[in-house]
C-alpha cells in the first residue's frame, strides 16, 4: 500500500424483491447521494466513478451518475459477475492509493427479475462454459435445478463426503443468517425461521433447500474513498481505513483439482486472504467482524476455512458451537448476508463495505459488535474473481 486510503463515506438503500424496486438509475443516485451525504463530500471533489452491474446495457453508470452531477470525470462500467461492486472498491481503492486521483466513488446497483440466474446471450460461447463442462464432468448436470445451486451444492456435497459432517449443519447458517437479518431494517427477509423450517423447505439442489439459496433482490450501494490528506483538508472523518485488499482470479487448480470446493472458488478466497493477511501483518484470529459471500449456506462454510477462520475440517464444530456469530469468536454477516439482507449483483460487495463501515464506526446499531476494530469483507464472482478487503477502525 503506497498511502493511506480512508472510507470517506458509503451509503446503501433499502434492498427488496424483483418487481418492487425503482429503476436501476434511480436507485444509484439514492446510494451515491447518500454516500456522498455520509462523508460531506459534494459531487465535485470526486474525481473518477467506478460503477458496477450484471444485469444492464453499456453506460448505465453513466445514467446513474449523471443524475448526481455532470462534471465530465471519467465513469467506468464494471461486471466481474457476483463480485462486481467489490471490484469497483479494489480499483477505487487502487485508484486513490496510487496517487491517480485524491477522491472516487464505487457505486453498485441491480435491478433483478424473479427466478434463477440466466445469461444475456445464447449466440455465442458461454464464459461459464469451461466452469459448466468440468461440473458436469465431477456430478452431472440436472434439467431442474438453477445451476449456480448446482455448482455451490455441489461444493457442499464435496465437503460432506470428506468429513461426513450432517445436512443440518448448513441450514444453521440460514437460522443465524435470518436472526442477523432480524435487526438490519435495510435487509429483505426479516423474519426468523427455525432449523426445522429451514430443512422442510422444498429442496433445490440436495443439500440445500429453497432457505439456504439467497433471493435475486434490487437494490444499491456506494462507498466514497479519499486519500488521508483529502479527508484532513476537506474536515472527513477518517476512523475507517482500507488497511489492505486482494483480489484473485482462478488458476489451474480450480479445474485440475476435480473438486467442486475449488471449482466455486475455495482456492481464489484462501490465495485472496493470504495475501491480506500477509500485508497487514495480522493473522485471522484477529479479525472481529466478517462479511462473507453467503450465496449460498454451502459457500459460507466452506469460506470459513479459505478465510483461516477456523482450521481445515473444522466448520461444523465453529458453527454449532456459535463461533460465527454474537459471543462467539468472529460475528459472520451482522448485516444477514446475502442469504437475509439479499444480493443485487452489482450492489452486494458495496452493501458489505457499507456494513462494515458501520461496525467499525460503531454506528450498526442493534447489530453492533462490541469493540469492533478490524474487519474483514470477502466477495465472490464465479467465472472468476475474489475480493478481500480489510478494514481497519483508526
Amino acid at each position: 500500500m503506497n498511502r493511506k486510503v480512508v472510507v470517506a463515506g458509503v451509503g446503501m438503500i433499502p434492498f427488496t424483491k424483483p418487481g418492487k424496486s425503482d429503476p436501476y438509475l434511480v436507485m444509484g443516485e439514492r446510494a451515491a447521494k447518500l454516500a456522498l451525504e455520509d462523508a460531506g463530500v459534494p459531487y465535485d471533489r470526486v474525481q473518477q466513478a467506478y460503477v458496477s452491474y450484471v444485469y444492464g446495457d453499456s453506460t448505465a453508470g453513466q445514467a446513474a451518475i449523471y443524475r448526481v452531477g455532470l462534471t465530465g470525470i471519467p465513469v467506468f462500467n464494471l461486471n466481474n459477475n457476483c463480485s462486481s461492486g467489490s471490484s469497483a472498491l479494489f480499483l477505487a481503492r487502487q485508484a486513490v492509493e496510487s496517487g491517480a486521483v485524491e477522491c472516487a466513488i464505487a457505486l453498485g446497483f441491480e435491478q433483478m427479475v424473479p427466478g434463477a440466474l440466466k445469461g444475456a446471450w445464447d449466440d455465442r460461447p458461454s464464459p461459464m462454459a469451461r466452469f459448466a463442462d468440468t461440473m458436469s464432468e465431477l456430478q452431472g448436470y440436472s434439467d431442474t435445478a438453477p445451476r449456480a445451486a448446482q455448482f455451490f451444492g455441489g461444493a457442499g456435497r464435496d465437503y460432506m463426503k470428506e468429513h461426513g459432517i450432517r445436512a443440518d449443519t448448513f441450514a444453521r447458517i440460514s437460522v443465524k443468517a435470518r436472526q442477523h437479518a432480524a435487526r438490519n431494517p435495510l435487509a429483505v427477509f426479516r423474519e426468523t425461521v427455525t432449523l426445522d423450517e429451514v430443512m422442510a423447505a422444498p429442496t433445490v439442489f440436495e443439500p440445500l433447500t429453497r432457505l439456504q439459496c439467497c433471493p435475486p433482490t434490487c437494490g444499491a450501494a456506494a462507498a466514497i474513498l479519499c486519500s488521508e490528506d483529502f479527508a484532513r483538508r476537506h474536515g472527513i472523518g477518517t476512523q475507517v481505513m482500507i488497511a489492505a485488499q486482494a483480489m484473485t482470479t482462478d488458476t489451474p487448480s480450480t479445474f485440475e483439482q476435480r473438486d467442486m470446493r475449488q471449482l466455486v472458488g475455495y482456492d481464489m478466497s484462501k490465495a485472496a486472504a493470504a495475501q491480506v493477511y500477509a500485508a497487514a501483518g495480522i493473522g485471522p484470529d484477529d479479525i472481529d467482524v466478517v462479511e462473507l459471500h453467503d450465496c449460498f449456506t454451502a459457500n459460507e462454510l466452506i469460506t470459513y476455512e479459505a478465510l483461516g477462520l477456523t482450521p481445515e475440517g473444522t466448520a461444523e464444530k465453529f458453527i454449532v458451537d456459535g463461533d460465527n456469530t454474537y459471543g462467539g469468536r468472529v460475528v459472520t454477516n451482522p448485516s444477514g448476508g446475502l442469504l437475509s439482507k439479499g444480493h443485487p449483483l452489482g450492489a452486494t460487495g458495496l452493501a458489505q463495505c457499507a456494513e462494515l463501515t458501520w461496525q467499525l464506526r460503531g454506528r450498526a446499531e442493534q447489530r453492533q459488535v462490541e469493540g469492533a476494530r478490524l474487519a474483514l469483507q470477502h466477495n465472490l464472482g464465479l467465472g472468476g474473481a475474489c475480493v478481500v478487503t480489510l478494514y481497519q477502525a483508526m
